[in-house]
């Protein structure tokens, strides 16, 4: 089964008009006005499309979220049923700090098709690489290097490795810069650092470290298009999260996920700019319209490219 192509515009408009209502905040130090910003209008947009929709990846789960929550219907309850990965607001910090890279980004997939993931860390890796044993997360850093040092025929100095700029990287970080390896490191956004892998353009080789588990999967969305290696393991700290998790139908707490088993079948992803960013362009005001870049992917039809709308604003 393939999702018919006229949801790419329907998806595109959710995730311009999510990111324009965002960008009124942008520079307002409010990152949760911002986030509401956004994910009141993605829910608004959503309901006025024709399909049976249900969150699988939201703003958090029912009792801490009150829109596009995980588990929430969408959609006019008419149509094709899909699953949906939400961030309505990715990099709030950006937008509240008017700092590159914040984005409104959305993924469908057919039902069932689309990982059921807890608000939780996961350990992550991705590489434009399209073959099993170059990178794993069970190998070391090193390994990891020197591997796809080989197989992109690259000395590990001239290799850029993309990683979260956390505390809890730093053996990491440490491990990179002892092998001459280049690091791009992000403040906030992971699923853009993860989608930096996709074209030599961005100078990303390899994507890797903790991040959001939901994060996760909406980047294993877009990469699943590029024919890019990801894989993914999700990380509980506490029983609270293991319960949370056997509730969604996780019980091996050690399982790394490849790519088909986050992600099967056609789907959909779309990232809209709201402040520019490496991957697309912010959102630009004009008095009655606006210009919005999204970074789409559409999978049966081999759709990836960024695509420039200029749209009325009422």
């Amino acid at each position: 089964m393939t999702i018919d192509k006229k949801f790419v515009d329907k998806f595109i408009n959710v995730s311009s008009k999510a990111a324009l209502a965002s960008s009124y905040l942008v520079g307002k130090n409010d990152k949760i006005a911002a986030d509401k910003a956004a994910v009141d209008s993605m829910r608004n947009e959503l309901n006025k499309i024709d399909f049976e929709g249900r969150v699988v990846i939201g703003e958090g789960e029912l009792d801490e979220a009150p829109m596009l929550y995980i588990g929430e219907k969408i959609g006019s309850n008419n149509g094709p049923k899909f699953d949906l990965a939400v961030d309505p607001l990715e990099g709030t910090n950006f937008a509240a700090k008017n700092l590159p890279g914040a984005l409104s980004v959305i993924a469908i997939a057919e039902k069932n098709n689309l990982f059921n993931a807890p608000e939780t860390y996961m350990e992550k890796i991705s590489a434009n690489v399209n073959e099993k044993g170059v990178i794993d997360l069970d190998f070391s850093v090193k390994k990891n290097i020197s591997n796809l040092s080989e197989y992109l025929n690259k000395k590990p100095e001239n290799l850029t490795a993309c990683l979260l700029d956390r505390p809890r990287h730093k053996q990491i970080i440490e491990t990179l810069k002892e092998l001459k390896v280049n690091t791009k490191l992000i403040t906030d956004g992971d699923v853009s650092g993860a989608l930096l892998v996709t074209n030599k353009k961005y100078n990303v080789d390899i994507f890797l470290g903790i991040g959001g588990g939901p994060e996760g999967v909406l980047a294993a969305s877009a990469l699943d298009s590029f024919n890019c290696y990801f894989q993914g393991r999700f990380l509980f700290d506490s029983e609270h999260d293991k319960l949370r998790a056997k509730k969604m139908g996780i019980n091996d707490f050690k399982k790394k996920y490849e790519l088909k088993e986050i992600v099967s079948g056609d789907s959909i992803f779309c990232a809209t700019g709201i402040t520019s960013g490496e991957l697309v362009n912010g959102i630009k005001l004009n008095e009655n319209d606006f210009t919005s870049e999204t970074f789409v992917t559409h999978k049966s039809t081999g759709l990836k490219k960024v695509i420039k709308l200029n749209q009325n604003i009422r």
